[in-house]
Protein backbone atom coordinates (compact mmCIF):
# COMPACT_ATOMS: atom_id res chain seq x y z
CA UNK A 1 0.00 0.00 0.00
CA UNK A 2 1.44 3.37 -0.98
CA UNK A 3 1.87 6.25 1.43
CA UNK A 4 -0.79 8.33 -0.29
CA UNK A 5 -3.29 5.47 -0.44
CA UNK A 6 -2.77 4.65 3.25
CA UNK A 7 -3.26 8.34 4.09
CA UNK A 8 -6.46 8.34 2.04
CA UNK A 9 -7.67 5.13 3.73
CA UNK A 10 -7.09 6.59 7.20
CA UNK A 11 -8.93 9.81 6.36
CA UNK A 12 -11.77 7.92 4.65
CA UNK A 13 -12.10 5.61 7.66
CA UNK A 14 -12.26 8.62 9.99
CA UNK A 15 -14.83 10.37 7.81
CA UNK A 16 -16.72 7.12 7.23
CA UNK A 17 -16.89 6.48 10.96
CA UNK A 18 -18.36 9.92 11.51
CA UNK A 19 -20.86 9.51 8.69
CA UNK A 20 -21.86 6.01 9.76
CA UNK A 21 -22.37 7.04 13.37
CA UNK A 22 -24.33 10.05 12.15
CA UNK A 23 -26.52 7.98 9.83
CA UNK A 24 -27.22 5.48 12.59
CA UNK A 25 -28.46 8.27 14.82
CA UNK A 26 -30.72 10.11 12.38
CA UNK A 27 -33.95 11.44 13.78
CA UNK A 28 -37.25 9.67 13.08
CA UNK A 29 -37.86 12.11 10.25
CA UNK A 30 -34.41 11.29 8.84
CA UNK A 31 -33.70 14.91 8.08
CA UNK A 32 -30.81 15.67 10.39
CA UNK A 33 -27.59 13.74 10.81
CA UNK A 34 -26.07 13.92 14.28
CA UNK A 35 -22.31 13.70 14.46
CA UNK A 36 -20.45 12.73 17.60
CA UNK A 37 -17.87 15.40 16.71
CA UNK A 38 -17.77 18.11 14.08
CA UNK A 39 -14.01 17.85 13.60
CA UNK A 40 -12.08 15.05 11.96
CA UNK A 41 -8.75 13.41 12.76
CA UNK A 42 -6.17 13.15 9.98
CA UNK A 43 -3.65 10.33 9.73
CA UNK A 44 -0.37 11.09 7.98
CA UNK A 45 2.19 8.43 7.04
CA UNK A 46 5.64 10.02 7.19
CA UNK A 47 9.16 9.00 6.23
CA UNK A 48 10.69 10.11 9.54
CA UNK A 49 8.31 10.32 12.50
CA UNK A 50 10.79 12.15 14.75
CA UNK A 51 11.45 14.86 12.19
CA UNK A 52 7.73 15.22 11.43
CA UNK A 53 6.80 15.28 15.12
CA UNK A 54 9.23 18.15 15.64
CA UNK A 55 7.75 20.00 12.64
CA UNK A 56 4.11 19.64 13.73
CA UNK A 57 5.05 20.71 17.25
CA UNK A 58 7.56 23.51 16.67
CA UNK A 59 6.61 24.87 13.24
CA UNK A 60 2.83 24.56 13.52
CA UNK A 61 2.20 24.63 17.25
CA UNK A 62 0.47 21.27 17.72
CA UNK A 63 0.83 19.65 21.16
CA UNK A 64 1.68 15.96 21.48
CA UNK A 65 -0.71 13.87 23.56
CA UNK A 66 -0.56 10.15 24.31
CA UNK A 67 -0.65 8.05 21.18
CA UNK A 68 -1.45 4.39 20.69
CA UNK A 69 -0.24 1.19 19.07
CA UNK A 70 -2.05 -0.73 16.35
CA UNK A 71 -1.38 -4.46 16.36
CA UNK A 72 -0.63 -6.45 13.21
CA UNK A 73 -3.96 -8.23 13.73
CA UNK A 74 -5.94 -4.98 13.87
CA UNK A 75 -3.96 -3.42 11.02
CA UNK A 76 -4.65 -6.39 8.76
CA UNK A 77 -8.13 -7.18 10.06
CA UNK A 78 -9.35 -3.62 9.52
CA UNK A 79 -7.67 -3.23 6.13
CA UNK A 80 -5.36 -0.42 7.26
CA UNK A 81 -2.16 -2.39 6.58
CA UNK A 82 -0.98 -5.70 5.21
CA UNK A 83 -0.69 -7.09 8.76
CA UNK A 84 1.92 -4.57 9.85
CA UNK A 85 1.81 -3.21 13.38
CA UNK A 86 2.44 0.48 13.88
CA UNK A 87 2.62 3.19 16.51
CA UNK A 88 0.54 6.35 16.17
CA UNK A 89 1.80 9.62 17.62
CA UNK A 90 -1.04 12.06 18.21
CA UNK A 91 -0.87 15.85 18.10
CA UNK A 92 -3.71 18.24 18.92
CA UNK A 93 -4.49 21.78 17.90
CA UNK A 94 -6.12 23.06 21.08
CA UNK A 95 -7.21 21.98 24.54
CA UNK A 96 -10.86 21.19 23.97
CA UNK A 97 -11.93 17.52 23.63
CA UNK A 98 -12.96 18.02 20.00
CA UNK A 99 -9.72 19.73 18.93
CA UNK A 100 -8.29 18.71 15.57
CA UNK A 101 -5.90 15.77 15.80
CA UNK A 102 -3.02 14.88 13.52
CA UNK A 103 -1.92 11.24 13.78
CA UNK A 104 1.64 10.59 12.59
CA UNK A 105 2.94 7.13 11.80
CA UNK A 106 5.99 5.64 10.10
CA UNK A 107 6.43 2.21 8.50
CA UNK A 108 10.15 1.40 8.56
CA UNK A 109 9.63 -2.13 7.21
CA UNK A 110 7.50 -1.00 4.27
CA UNK A 111 7.97 2.70 3.58
CA UNK A 112 5.45 4.21 1.20
CA UNK A 113 6.12 5.96 -2.05
CA UNK A 114 6.59 9.70 -2.14
CA UNK A 115 3.82 11.49 -4.01
CA UNK A 116 4.21 14.66 -6.05
CA UNK A 117 3.44 17.64 -3.80
CA UNK A 118 4.60 20.39 -6.13
CA UNK A 119 1.05 21.73 -6.49
CA UNK A 120 -2.28 20.64 -5.01
CA UNK A 121 -3.27 19.21 -8.40
CA UNK A 122 -0.05 17.22 -8.89
CA UNK A 123 -1.44 14.02 -7.34
CA UNK A 124 -4.86 12.62 -6.69
CA UNK A 125 -6.15 12.33 -3.14
CA UNK A 126 -6.02 14.64 -0.18
CA UNK A 127 -3.72 17.49 -1.07
CA UNK A 128 -3.44 19.91 1.84
CA UNK A 129 -4.47 20.83 5.36
CA UNK A 130 -5.88 24.23 6.24
CA UNK A 131 -5.06 25.81 9.60
CA UNK A 132 -6.87 29.02 10.46
CA UNK A 133 -4.49 31.30 12.34
CA UNK A 134 -5.11 34.46 14.32
CA UNK A 135 -1.78 36.05 13.31
CA UNK A 136 -0.30 35.17 9.91
CA UNK A 137 2.89 37.11 10.56
CA UNK A 138 3.65 35.24 13.80
CA UNK A 139 2.61 31.87 12.32
CA UNK A 140 4.89 32.24 9.29
CA UNK A 141 7.77 33.43 11.46
CA UNK A 142 7.33 30.48 13.84
CA UNK A 143 7.30 28.04 10.91
CA UNK A 144 10.35 29.71 9.33
CA UNK A 145 12.33 29.57 12.60
CA UNK A 146 11.50 25.87 12.89
CA UNK A 147 12.93 25.25 9.42
CA UNK A 148 9.67 24.85 7.49
CA UNK A 149 9.70 25.42 3.76
CA UNK A 150 7.64 28.54 3.08
CA UNK A 151 6.34 28.18 -0.49
CA UNK A 152 5.83 31.91 -1.18
CA UNK A 153 5.23 35.11 0.72
CA UNK A 154 1.72 35.51 2.17
CA UNK A 155 -0.90 36.02 -0.55
CA UNK A 156 -3.53 38.65 0.22
CA UNK A 157 -7.04 37.21 -0.05
CA UNK A 158 -8.83 40.46 0.66
CA UNK A 159 -8.85 42.98 3.46
CA UNK A 160 -6.32 41.83 6.02
CA UNK A 161 -6.75 38.11 5.30
CA UNK A 162 -3.86 36.14 3.85
CA UNK A 163 -2.98 32.65 2.64
CA UNK A 164 0.49 31.15 3.09
CA UNK A 165 1.61 27.66 2.12
CA UNK A 166 4.27 25.77 4.08
CA UNK A 167 5.49 22.21 3.57
CA UNK A 168 6.19 19.54 6.15
CA UNK A 169 9.36 17.40 5.98
CA UNK A 170 7.73 15.04 3.42
CA UNK A 171 6.47 17.91 1.27
CA UNK A 172 2.83 17.78 2.41
CA UNK A 173 1.20 21.17 1.96
CA UNK A 174 -0.25 23.04 4.92
CA UNK A 175 -2.01 26.34 4.30
CA UNK A 176 -2.32 29.04 6.90
CA UNK A 177 -5.32 31.36 6.48
CA UNK A 178 -5.80 34.45 8.60
CA UNK A 179 -5.00 38.09 9.23
CA UNK A 180 -1.52 39.57 9.28
CA UNK A 181 -0.72 41.60 12.34
CA UNK A 182 1.98 44.22 12.47
CA UNK A 183 4.94 43.80 14.76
Amino acid sequence: MTRSSLFAVLVVISIGSLLFSGCASQSEAGTKIAFARTTIDVGIVVSNVEKSAEFYNKALGFTEVPGFDVSAEMGGGSGLTDNQPFKVRVFVLGDEPTATKIKLMQFSEAPGKQVDHRFIHSSLGYSYLTIFVSDMTASVERARKAGAVIVKKPYQLGGNNYLTLVKDPDGNIIEFVGPAKSN
